[in-house]
């Protein structure tokens, strides 16, 4: 009851104050009929007033700044995909032997539209991954997410990523995989069973950086045409990509 009680007091008020320049109307005027005529009219306005105000207009304004939340978030993948997320998904190009099962999915054209993307996610979605890693491998892996320890950790601070969940996901998984592979006191003689535990983090990481990878350069295609373009002539997994315009 406390948390509503100062708003309970300010709609006492008003309703207090109108009630006095109502009367205050009626002693200087006299005019009951015009008083209760014009109450009666405001009266069946309020319920258009309510319509305008709580519904057309907040969704107006509601659909504003969720456009400018997206904007600031792609702004943070942007941050994320060129400090850390395109060298590693070169990595993962490099050491995926079953990469040629899906690449297909990844090697996105000028020509994509929604269409094409929604069905390369729903394809990525059902690939199970089977990562081998070899033990040097999981050794610069294990440098690499360590070096990027601190962005990762900025990133989860970031207020605007609260309602992104599949990216979150991504840098929760990333961060996990950095701290299994790190905590381990030699990746060159691992167990069998401790070395696919290793691989299954991985995995999901690397799964989770696909989507979120398909899902940003949709949003660049929509947005920013120039960097599309460069996005797409360094896809780390086309292996036809050229950076240089022919």
């Amino acid at each position: 009851m406390k948390k509503y009680y100062k708003g309970i007091l300010i709609g006492i008020g008003f309703i207090a104050l109108s009630a006095i320049l109502y009367y205050s109307h009626f002693l200087i005027f006299k005019d009951s009929h015009h008083i209760f005529l014009y109450l009666l009219g405001d009266i069946a306005f309020l319920p258009i007033e309510v319509l305008l105000v709580s519904v057309i207009f907040h969704k107006v304004i509601e659909d504003k700044d969720k456009k400018e939340r997206l904007k600031k978030v792609n702004m943070v993948l942007s941050v994320f995909f060129s400090e850390a997320g395109v060298e590693l998904m070169q990595f993962f190009s490099r050491e995926d032997q079953h990469l040629p099962d899906f690449r297909e999915f990844l090697l996105i054209k000028p020509q994509w539209d929604n269409r094409d993307y929604k069905n390369a996610l729903k394809n990525l979605k059902g690939v199970r991954y089977h990562l081998s890693f070899s033990g040097p491998c999981l050794t610069n892996l294990s440098e690499f997410l360590t070096s990027h320890r601190e962005l990762f950790l900025k990133l989860l601070e970031n207020p605007f990523l609260v309602e992104h969940e599949t990216f979150t996901d991504l840098i929760m998984s990333l961060s996990h995989a950095e701290q299994e592979l790190s905590s381990r006191k030699n990746l060159l003689t691992l167990n069998d069973n401790d070395y696919r535990h290793l691989m299954t983090d991985i995995e999901r990481a690397y799964q989770l950086l696909l989507v979120e990878w398909l899902l940003y350069m949709n949003h660049q295609r929509k947005s920013y045409p120039f960097l599309y373009s460069f996005s797409i002539r360094t896809n780390p997994f086309d292996p036809q990509a050229e950076v240089e315009i022919q």
